[in-house]
């Protein structure tokens, strides 16, 4: 399963992205879905979740400044990312899991710097 990324670039502090991600070709709604984010040196981290049943957590360091939904007519989950920080600055990798199947796959990465 190749999972497409997109929506990532350069944005100034307090901007706005918006990240989506397409995963063709599968059961999209039995799969629960979710943005991971490693900035350079660092490890890679959970931002947000969504469940198959649209359940949400999201890391701490996003709570009230990300969203994420899922379209599952368009096998499309979202992150919408507002008042963006300079710490924000990462490859941001898309993430789906069947844990009932132990089938999971991750995107390739898009780039979302933030920058004055």
């Amino acid at each position: 399963v190749q999972l497409v990324e997109s929506g990532g670039g350069l944005v100034q502090p307090g901007g706005s992205l918006k990240l989506s991600c397409v995963a063709p070709k599968i059961r999209f709604r039995l799969y629960d879905m979710g943005w991971y984010r490693q900035a350079p040196g660092k490890q890679r981290e959970l931002v947000a979740t969504i469940t198959k049943d649209v359940r949400t957590n999201f890391a701490d360091s996003v709570k009230g400044r990300f969203t994420i939904s899922r379209d599952n007519e368009k096998n499309t989950v979202y992150l919408h990312m507002n008042s963006l920080k300079l710490e924000d600055t990462a490859v941001y990798y898309c993430n789906i899991k069947r844990a009932a199947v132990s089938l999971e796959y991750w995107g390739q990465g898009t780039q979302v710097t933030v920058s004055s």
